[in-house]
């Protein structure tokens, strides 16, 4: 039984070794297998990296090629460039040595007529000098000349007065001839009529401009007038002048109704005289203007006068023609007098104070020669200056203005 057994049991063990050679030999075959499998795999993953490796660097490869083509052509442009440029440098090099070659030539002929002409030029020098001695010996007669014709105008001046003084002592011997009574040979009296104004001043002979003594219906006292002789036919009387911004015009109602300033500088007549002047007779109105560049023009109108006190020195116009504009730069329709402490003019606003000065504003107008005296080069964008819109425009501040009045039958 036991030789049975290990029989058995060696059968077993040889079918059981038989079996694991079998197992181990399957066992060993898939083992390679999936070496084998992994192998490729990996391998087939190494080959797919290396070939996009190779297009990456093929594609570098290509950028560089590229790029080293760019260079090649800008080193290739710049060696144009530069060819071009060393070409220019050279003509310019050779024009320059022509130029130093012309210049050479004319320093040499420059030097041959300097040498020729410089007798002449020492001739000349002479001359000179001899022009100078003369042209002092000139400027001292001329001050010399200057002396005496002040000396003469100073005497002139005397002269005018004297004129002046003597004139006024006359009419005041006319005025005592006509209230005593004069006896004509004839037996009638002669009456003389003092001089309502400057046309009846001219009209008696005195045809020189100056200040003449006036005596105005109804006024008490007589005034002393600025009479304009040589404008369009002379006989004007001045009742406003700005010259020289030496007077204040920036006056209350009370100064412009009785005046201010010298009638033979810068001065307001006084609305009052105005006002008496204007309603002895019909009259014309003349306004003489000039800017800082010299032009001068003038508005007329043919019929001029303004009211009483009560009316607020209303003014009353008629008939414009003259070279400050087509159309009148005074409103024609009337307009109250305003100062800064009487304010009559239309406008919400109150002229005088905003403008300046006195006059007839209505709703602030274009006109205002009563404003602000600017010197040159100050006298632009002025609002409130010496206004004449259809002249300057409305912010050009002029340099000088006359306003007078002639009878309209002069």
């Amino acid at each position: 039984m036991a030789w049975i057994r290990s029989i058995l049991v060696l059968k077993l063990e040889n079918y059981i070794v038989e079996n694991m050679k079998s197992e181990m030999a399957q066992i060993q075959q898939n083992a390679v297998q999936n070496h084998t499998a992994t192998m490729l795999e990996i391998g087939t993953s190494l080959l797919s990296q290396t070939a996009e490796q190779t297009r990456k660097l093929t594609d570098v490869e290509t950028q560089v090629l590229n790029q080293t083509s760019r260079l090649e052509i800008q080193l290739l442009e710049n060696s144009l460039s530069t060819y071009k440029l060393e070409k220019q440098l050279l003509q310019q090099t050779n024009e320059i040595l022509k130029i130093h070659e012309k210049n050479s030539l004319l320093e040499h002929k420059i030097l041959e007529m300097e040498g020729k002409h410089k007798e002449e030029l020492d001739a000349l020098k002479e001359e000179k000098e001899k022009l100078q001695g003369l042209v002092t010996r000139q400027t001292y007669i001329i001050q010399e000349l200057e002396k005496q014709l002040n000396r003469a105008t100073t005497n002139n001046s005397v002269l005018q007065k004297q004129q002046l003084e003597l004139m006024d002592t006359v009419h005041n011997l006319v005025n005592l001839c006509t209230k005593e009574g004069v006896l004509l040979k004839g037996g009638k009296r002669e009456e003389e009529k003092p001089f309502r104004d400057c046309a009846d001043v001219y009209q008696a002979g005195f045809n020189k401009s100056g200040i003449y003594t006036i005596y105005i219906n109804n006024m008490p006292e007589p005034k002393k007038v600025f009479c304009n002789m040589d404008v369009n036919g002379g006989g004007w009387t001045v009742i406003q002048h700005r010259e020289d911004g030496s007077l204040d015009f920036q006056r209350g109602w009370k100064e412009y109704k009785m005046g201010f300033g010298n009638p033979s500088g810068e001065y307001w007549l006084g609305n009052e005289f105005i006002f008496a002047i204007t309603s002895q007779r019909q009259y014309t109105l003349r306004i003489e203007l000039m800017d800082w560049e010299g032009n001068r023009a003038y508005s007329q109108y043919d019929r001029f006068h303004i009211g009483n006190e009560k009316q607020n020195y209303r003014l009353y116009l008629k008939g414009h023609t003259g070279t400050a504009g087509k159309q009148s730069s005074l409103i024609l329709h009337g307009a109250d007098f305003s100062t800064k402490d009487a304010d009559h003019d239309n406008c919400m606003c109150k002229c005088a104070l905003m403008l300046t000065g006195g006059w007839w504003f209505d709703a602030c107008g274009p006109s205002n020669l009563n404003g602000m005296f600017y010197t040159a080069g100050q006298n632009h964008g002025k609002l409130n200056g010496i206004k004449w819109h259809y002249f300057k425009g409305p912010s050009y501040s002029l340099r000088s203005t006359t306003m007078m009045i002639r009878p309209l039958d002069f």
